[in-house]
């Protein structure tokens, strides 16, 4: 029997309207309205039909993190008309709140004051887990009303517009893999993260018996993203205790890097109405495989119709702006590296023979190498950028990867040739192993500052020399173990 709540998120809306009258253009996706800028009058009818009587607004800070708060409707209207308030702390601390003492775009010299913060209305979306909620992301501006530039959604929204100016659609897809734990955040802290209790044990990949004797919670996560507006195209188990892959359906640029973001919290906030925890870390034990976060990428013509990375004539399928896509992406990947590998442990995964790239490769279906080819035909060639983890923040690692191969394309650069075989065992370009070393071939890339902007990259690596310097002073547990009784 369907509930009050379900029946309304099984509701398809009317046709929305500015306030003129004017019908917009609109997609409906589960409970997702993707819309141009509708009045408010439309949005406000919008929220009435679909039964929400609050709104959780929030935006994406450099760590990847979804920060927000909930507001009265009578708030998200009157923002929607002149914008809110939202304090700029989030752009000054760190993944654990804690105050960085290096940036400059805000801290205790500025006083930590409200940024300016724009409703996206085409995001607007019915949280199925909380059907009586609609959800909008925000984008920063700064102070004369322009993107604010360490913003990652602003930074992902610069290189599409440098991808559209040169004629191309950026498509792109994501998949996750990650671990889950029949654990509660006080578990974690009361067991100090260790001796967890993994959903399942063993290692199993691709297990028809494991996903099926925990359909439920499978369920509930394919079903529920897809309520949420982020189609699943596939979910299995991958090699490891209680880990799963996810793989998204591809979109357009902007809208697949939303999904990406989205999904992270959307399954933590699903696992933790089941009693179990999701874990997106790159490496979260030394003897098991690490957890990727592989973004799969194409360029179409700007209609949409033309797969631009497709040439029937060429060798093996792959068109001149393909080859050169590639050679952009390999060339500048030691010195973007700290984009997609953002934390400590994100090259604890880098390691060889262990699914993870550790140099600048390519090859063809060849998945030891950084960046996979797949003939596809005229609709499916693509590349696989296999570079992130799990860790990523979406919006970052999507626009350094499309921006190095726009650069490539630009310079027309061409890439060496494909590896055959192990690419572990290549005398590619070796990528920086440690966050410190690759933040500091970052912070020394002019091509990175003219990318991305001179704004992002000075800030994202301020906040990446703070976690290393948060890194160096911490003592671990394993240095306990090793050094406590004998030193």
């Amino acid at each position: 029997m369907m509930t009050r709540g379900s029946k309304r998120l099984a509701r398809r809306s009317t046709p929305l309207r500015t306030a003129r009258g004017e019908r917009v253009r609109r997609r409906t996706v589960g409970t997702t309205v993707e819309r141009e800028p509708a009045g408010v009058d439309a949005l406000e009818r919008w929220l009435h039909e679909k039964g929400a009587t609050k709104a959780k607004v929030g935006g994406f800070d450099v760590d990847g993190v979804w920060r927000g708060k909930y507001i009265s409707v009578e708030k998200l209207l009157s923002a929607v008309g002149g914008g809110l308030g939202f304090c700029d702390v989030i752009f000054g601390w760190d993944v654990a709140d804690e105050l960085l003492d290096n940036a400059e775009v805000t801290g205790w010299h500025s006083g930590y004051p409200d940024l300016q913060a724009r409703v996206d209305v085409s995001s607007g979306r019915i949280i199925p887990w909380e059907p009586d909620t609609a959800a909008f992301l925000l984008d920063f501006v700064d102070g004369k009303g322009g993107p604010f530039e360490p913003s990652p959604r602003q930074l992902l929204q610069r290189v599409s517009r440098m991808a559209r100016d040169m004629g191309y659609l950026p498509r792109f897809g994501a998949e996750f893999e990650y671990f889950l734990f029949r654990e509660t955040p006080q578990s974690l802290r009361d067991k100090g993260f260790q001796r967890l209790t993994h959903l399942s044990p063993g290692m199993f990949g691709y297990s028809w018996l494991r996903s099926s004797a925990h359909a439920e919670l499978v369920h509930a996560i394919v079903d529920g993203c897809r309520a949420f507006g982020i189609d699943v195209e596939g979910m299995h188990t991958e090699t490891g205790p209680g880990v799963y892959e996810t793989a998204l359906r591809y979109d357009e640029l902007e809208r697949a890097a939303d999904k990406a973001a989205l999904f992270k919290t959307a399954v933590k906030e699903i696992c933790a109405r089941h009693g179990v925890l999701a874990c997106f870390m790159a490496k979260v034990d030394a003897r098991l495989p690490g957890c990727s976060g592989h973004l799969h990428q194409s360029l179409w013509d700007v209609e949409g119709r033309r797969n631009l990375f497709h040439d029937a004539r060429a060798e093996g399928g792959r068109s001149t702006p393909m080859r050169h896509y590639l050679g952009g992406q390999l060339t500048l990947m030691p010195e973007l590296t700290a984009l997609c590998w953002p934390t400590v442990n994100s090259y604890k995964r880098a390691v060889e023979n262990t699914w993870a790239p550790t140099r600048a490769t390519w090859g063809v279906e060849n998945r030891t190498c950084a960046v996979r080819v797949i003939p596809g035909g005229p609709k499916g060639t693509r590349v696989e950028y296999r570079l992130p983890g799990a860790d990523m923040n979406p919006y970052v690692a999507m626009a350094a990867s499309l921006a190095a191969g726009l650069w490539g394309i630009r310079h027309r650069v061409e890439p060496p040739r494909p590896t055959s075989g192990n690419g572990y065992a290549t005398e590619a370009p070796p990528l920086p192993r440690t966050l410190k070393d690759a933040v500091a071939l970052l912070r020394r890339s002019r091509v990175a500052r003219e990318l991305l902007g001179e704004g992002f990259v000075d800030h994202y690596c301020r906040t990446r020399e703070w976690e290393v310097r948060q890194h160096e002073r911490a003592v671990t547990p394993w240095e306990l173990e090793r050094y406590f009784e004998l030193a």
